[in-house]
């Protein structure tokens, strides 16, 4: 009975959407942190492009609780749908924190983590894509890769806040780029989080 119904397919083009639209984001940051530019113009293509991930996720959810069959398990679905918005809401609250504290030179570690967070969501899109036909030696070293990724923008987080505290620099400017940074540090590892759960429904398919 259960081949016989309809299936939903469409959850694989929302993940798909969504993931493209948060490497967007994630290299609209990298293009600014690395030219110096308008924060302003910069944030607010930023917050479009957040916009238009929260529009998928109102479109993925209102099918989930239309789709009888799903693909994947429901709560896997919410899962990495949430986990993906994690990212660019993470990358969109960075973004703001530079325009409010009007941040114009950018710590190389900042530079460093941002590069990390590209190179992991571009390999969690390959894992993403990866999911309409699941095969484990193929999604799991995309995920480990992911996870190497995570564990690199956590030394130099450590590094960068210990940098930070040692220099003596205006208080204020400590506070203000220790939540940047750890609003960075988030995106990433959200991007592993995300990896979790694909590497889990493969699992579960094989």
């Amino acid at each position: 009975l259960k081949k016989l119904l309809p299936q939903e397919t469409s959850f694989f083009d929302y993940f798909e959407e969504h993931i493209a639209l948060t490497i967007e984001g994630c290299r609209e940051l990298q293009n600014l942190m690395s030219r110096s530019g308008d924060t302003a113009a910069s944030y607010a293509r930023i917050k479009d492009i957040e916009h238009k991930a929260d529009g998928v996720i109102h479109n993925c959810m209102d099918a989930l609780h239309r789709t009888f069959i799903t693909p994947m398990d429901r709560p896997d679905i919410q899962r990495l749908i949430q986990r993906l918005d994690d990212i660019i809401d993470a990358v969109d609250e960075v973004t703001s924190r530079l325009t409010i504290y009007e941040i114009t030179e950018y710590r190389s570690e900042a530079l460093e983590i941002v590069a990390l967070l590209i190179q992991a969501v571009e390999r969690l899109q390959d894992a993403v894509k990866g999911l309409r036909a699941p095969k484990h030696e193929i999604v799991d070293p995309i995920c480990i890769e992911i996870h190497k990724f995570e564990n690199q923008a956590d030394e130099v987080l450590r590094r960068a806040l210990g940098r930070l505290f040692k220099e003596g620099a205006d208080p204020l400017m400590v506070i203000k780029w220790n939540e940047i940074f750890q609003h960075l540090e988030r995106a990433v590892d959200r991007c592993e989080d995300a990896a979790d759960v694909i590497r889990g429904v493969v699992i579960e398919a094989s």
